[in-house]
């Protein structure tokens, strides 16, 4: 047996005196790696401020963001979104469809369920899709895993792959209450206005 690892037997039991809480031993592989403890006062009047901790942090490079980063930005979303058709008599920030005519919900999103919806890139990215709002679209989760790379997939294809979901509107309306903590109705939700 490793004489290193670590199992509920032979740990190390942590003392509750200790000065710094911060000192402790991380629960890690590395036996040597420890959170340094907080500077004293004298550390910071004499100026030696962090001078390890300064280094390592100039040490860090944030890489400059790609030019075409995979990921769709959240404006270029937000415009996808707003892209999508309408479901009357529902709140177009909250509800809409895809091309296919599915249903979505804006609160679900990357989840594998009928209502849950991915930002699709109509060209894949792997096959040189831009993740611009020309080539973005809002699709149901399922068909969009379907989809993948794909670019020689028929409408129909995609139809058939997609999760069928009949949802009655109280059902809409309780998924937007437990969402949101209200229910708003869309500008063309019809019925009666009180004056």
């Amino acid at each position: 047996m490793n004489p290193n690892s670590t199992t509920a037997g032979n740990r190390r039991k942590i003392k509750k005196s200790t000065p710094f809480p911060s000192t402790r031993r991380l629960r890690s592989t590395s036996p040597s790696r420890r959170v340094s403890p907080p500077p004293s006062a004298a550390a910071i009047g004499d100026g030696g401020l962090f001078v390890e901790e300064l280094a390592q942090f100039e040490a860090l490079r944030i890489s400059p963001e790609s030019p075409n980063p995979r990921s769709f930005p959240h404006n270029v979303k937000q415009q996808c979104w707003e892209k999508a058709e309408k479901i009357k008599g529902r709140d177009p920030d909250r509800w809409r469809r895809d091309s296919l005519g599915n249903i979505l919900f804006r609160k679900l999103a990357g989840c594998p369920g009928c209502l849950c919806h991915d930002y699709d890139h109509i060209v894949p990215y792997s096959k040189g899709g831009k993740s611009t709002l020309e080539n973005c679209q809002v699709l149901q989760a399922t068909v969009n895993r379907f989809k993948g790379n794909r670019t020689e997939i028929s409408k129909n294809e995609l139809i058939q792959r997609s999760a069928t979901c009949l949802v009655s509107g109280r059902e809409m309306d309780f998924l937007e209450l437990s969402s949101y903590g209200n229910v708003r109705r869309g500008q063309d939700s019809g019925g009666c206005k009180i004056q």
